[in-house]
């Protein structure tokens, strides 16, 4: 079992979860085949929306890659490859500053990120993972 992260705005990884889909690299097909059943994906969301959305910096999403079946779905002009994902229902977005990774722990952190899609270590993973399942405080 691998644990992956996984960069994508938070409206789509919404959406995603919502279908309980994953979708990576704007619908490409070699980040997904990389996946295997039984893998974590952590969604992690640079900007609330793809063009014009504010900054968040922070984890949106968790699941489990359901299965080993990809797929290229049809929407209009555009033909994104998925996977199916059972995602943690209930998860809090989480700030990734406010967790000490080994992940941000370089300066210049966020390059790596770029490239959309990384494995995590199990350190990283367990912290997110816990923030992630934390109970919200009434403010």
């Amino acid at each position: 079992m691998t644990r992956w992260l996984g960069v994508v705005c938070r409206d789509h990884v919404q959406r995603g979860a919502e279908l309980g889909i994953a979708q990576l690299g704007h619908g490409r097909r070699d980040g997904l085949a990389r996946l295997a059943a039984g893998d974590w994906l952590v969604y992690y969301s640079p900007r609330t929306s793809l063009r014009d959305g504010t900054p968040l910096q922070a984890f949106t999403a968790i699941g489990v890659v359901a299965d080993g079946e990809i797929w290229q779905a049809h929407e209009g002009d555009f033909h994104p490859w998925r996977r199916r994902v059972d995602y943690l229902p209930d998860v809090v977005d989480t700030p990734i500053r406010s967790l000490g990774l080994d992940l941000t722990a370089r300066a210049g952190w966020g390059v790596q990120l770029r490239r959309g899609l990384l494995r995590l270590t199990d350190g990283d993973f367990e912290r997110i993972h816990a923030a992630m399942r934390s109970p919200r405080v009434p403010s």
